[in-house]
């Protein structure tokens, strides 16, 4: 199998980027794959991250800082933006087209043997564990694809299990209130395993609470953010945790979020080590940190920015940022693509929809895509004057650039889907 024939194999299988469907919420499929490949998920330590949001920050965050104390990392996370290859890394750098394609292949005959139907998400999974145990990574952040307990990742053994924060998403598989997602997402903390929480809402900490587990830590009791404001590219941060302080922290990523993002992930580095950390390894580790599509600056004059805003809370945070950490003179334009499944206008109305000066909306480069014209009728509903409805992230990336001149500023957000097709064509029309 080579890599363009491991790309057909994956795509007959059934994946929830294209059917928005799950269609057995249980790990027994991926648990009988990797018994086949002779459980490979066994053969790392790993940190276990889910949350609503911030869970692939956090992992980057994550993986620099063990990196910069020697480890040899292996970072698993999804969905790509611009290559599949993005998913599965191991010191930070993505798994070649040949191990790729070998890592399917191994996991297509496993398929036979075990006879069972992996869906798209569980080839990934099995396959990354595979290559990770292949190449003796020492230590693997591994991110939730959905929610946590039945989740094809929910079958490695952690010795930090990490939650970020929680809001309402994904509701269609757990719901409808905040403490169902809660409860979802805690199905990662084991027994033995340290809990990292970064969500502060106290009435959600028992559910946590109620996971086996050897110690729980809680933002805002055992660690927390002291002083986190704007610096030029990024975040001048103090981090307090129970074991330490770390001051003068600079992380080169873009909201007040990432604060919190940082504190989170030198908790879970501090639980892994059993220790405290050195700060110059901590600056070392944070200085390395590069989180593409997550209010990324890709131009300047007029100013571009991508960011994959994919629900509510994620837009609002976006909103905030934009509007108040670059504050922006000039014209504003969004270009929005969304996926159908959440009601499309809480996601605008966390972008602020109506504060843009132009709205262009496009249909992303999926199957589970809302059209352009879907999204700009619901604009036009909310009050938006100057909307424009384009077929492809491209053209309305091409439009966006061509009304705008050197003062003002264009946020394209919405969806992973979007941010990936524009980060690619965007590279193409730049200087």
């Amino acid at each position: 199998m080579n890599f363009a024939e491991s790309l057909i194999y994956l795509d007959e299988h059934a994946s929830y980027e294209k059917t928005g469907r799950v269609e057995e919420p249980s790990t027994t499929t991926i648990q009988r794959i990797l018994s086949v490949l002779g459980d490979p998920q066994f053969d790392f330590r790993v940190i276990h991250v889910t949350g609503t949001n911030g869970k692939g920050s956090t992992s980057q965050i994550i993986t620099r800082l063990l990196m910069a104390h020697g480890l040899k990392v292996g970072t698993y996370s999804s969905p790509h933006l611009e290559n599949i290859r993005e998913r599965i890394q191991v010191d930070g750098e993505p798994i070649d087209e040949i191990d790729f394609a070998d890592s399917v292949a191994a996991v297509a005959n496993a398929e036979g043997v075990a006879a069972v139907r992996p869906s798209y998400f569980e080839i990934m999974t099995a396959a990354a564990f595979r290559w990770f145990s292949d190449t003796a990574v020492e230590v693997a952040v591994i991110e939730v694809g959905m929610l946590g307990r039945w989740d094809a990742t929910n079958v490695v053994t952690p010795d930090v299990s990490v939650i970020t924060n929680i809001a309402l998403d994904h509701t269609e598989f757990a719901g409808p209130t905040l403490t169902h997602i809660a409860t979802e997402k805690a199905g990662i903390i084991k027994a033995g395993s340290v809990a990292v929480i970064g969500e502060t809402d106290e009435d959600l900490w028992p559910v946590f609470s109620a996971e086996p587990h050897e110690e729980i830590l809680f933002r805002g009791e055992q660690f927390d953010v002291a002083d986190n404001h704007l610096a030029l590219g990024g975040r001048q941060l103090h981090i307090r945790t129970h074991r330490a302080e770390y001051v003068d922290l600079f992380v080169p990523l873009h909201g007040w979020h990432q604060g919190d993002n940082t504190a989170v992930a030198i908790a879970s580095v501090e639980a892994f080590f059993s220790t405290a950390l050195d700060p110059e390894v901590v600056n070392e580790g944070l200085a390395q940190v590069v989180m593409p599509g997550r209010f990324e600056v890709v131009g300047h004059q007029p100013l571009v920015i991508l960011d994959g805003a994919h629900n509510p809370a994620g837009a609002d945070v976006c909103a905030s940022v934009f509007f108040e950490d670059f504050d922006p003179h000039g014209q504003r334009i969004l270009v929005v693509g969304a996926l159908g499944g959440r009601d499309i206008k809480d996601t605008l109305s966390a972008l602020k929809v109506d504060e843009f000066e132009k709205v262009i909306c496009c249909t992303a480069p999926s199957p589970r895509a809302r059209s352009g014209k879907e999204i700009a009728a619901a604009a036009t509903e909310m009050g938006c004057t100057n909307v424009v409805a384009t077929d492809s992230v491209e053209k309305a990336c091409d439009l966006a650039l061509a009304n705008a001149i050197s003062d003002d500023a264009i946020l394209i957000a919405g969806s992973l889907y979007v941010v990936g097709a524009a980060r690619t064509h965007l590279r193409k029309v730049l200087p």
